[in-house]
C-alpha cells in the first residue's frame, strides 16, 4: 500500500526542517561531481586532482578549487554527511521498493501507459528518462544548485531560485507529459 500524501507530506517536511536544522540544506547534485573527482584522483593520482596541503586540500582542477578547496576536500575524504546522505538515499529508496512496493513485475520496465504511447521498447524508455535526467540537472547547475536543494531546500528557506525552478520544472513537466503520454495504459 503506497504512503498516503496526509502522512508523507508532513514527514517529508520534517524530515528536510531537521537535516537543515542539523546539518545543512540537502542536495545531491554536487556529490555526483566528488565522486567524479575520487574516481578521476584514482585513475590518475598524479595530475594533482586532489592535493592536500598544510593550508588544507586543493585541486588543479578550478572547479573543486573553488572555494577554498571544498570540493577538492570532500573528494579527499568522501566519508562526509553530502556523501553518506547520497548514498543512504539510495539504499532507503532500494529498500523501500522492496518492502513497499505495488508495481506488479510486467509493469515495472514497462508501464502501461508507457507502452500505449511508445510500443513498449524499455531500453529507449531508459535512455530517455536518463536525458531527461540529465537535461534537469544540467539546467538546476546552471542556476547554481540541484534539483533537490533549489525546489525541496531552497523553498523552504524561501529562496527565489527555488520557487523560479520549481514554477519552471512544472511549467515544462505538464505539457511535455501532456505531449509524450497522451493515450491511457
Amino acid at each position: 500500500m503506497p504512503l498516503n500524501w496526509k502522512i508523507g507530506g508532513p514527514l517529508l517536511g520534517i524530515l528536510v526542517f531537521l537535516a537543515v536544522l542539523l546539518a545543512k540544506p540537502i542536495g545531491v547534485s554536487t556529490q555526483f561531481v566528488v565522486l567524479d573527482a575520487v574516481l578521476w584522483n584514482l585513475q590518475q593520482p598524479d595530475a594533482g586532482i586532489v592535493t592536500q596541503t598544510a593550508e588544507g586540500f586543493t585541486s588543479t582542477n578550478a572547479y573543486l578549487a573553488k572555494s577554498g578547496g571544498a570540493l577538492a576536500a570532500e573528494a579527499g575524504n568522501p566519508l562526509t554527511y553530502p556523501v553518506v546522505f547520497v548514498l543512504a538515499m539510495m539504499v532507503g529508496a532500494f529498500l523501500s521498493s522492496l518492502i513497499r512496493s505495488t508495481v506488479p513485475k510486467g509493469e515495472r520496465n514497462v508501464p502501461a501507459m508507457y507502452r500505449a504511447n511508445t510500443g513498449g521498447f524499455w531500453p529507449l524508455r531508459w535512455v530517455l528518462a536518463f536525458a531527461g535526467g540529465v537535461l534537469v540537472l544540467y539546467g538546476a547547475r546552471l542556476a547554481g544548485g540541484c534539483t533537490s536543494g533549489h525546489m525541496m531546500s531552497g523553498m523552504m528557506q524561501t529562496s527565489i531560485s527555488g520557487y523560479v525552478f520549481a514554477f519552471g520544472a512544472f511549467l515544462t513537466a505538464f505539457p511535455t507529459a501532456m505531449a509524450l503520454l497522451k493515450k491511457e495504459g
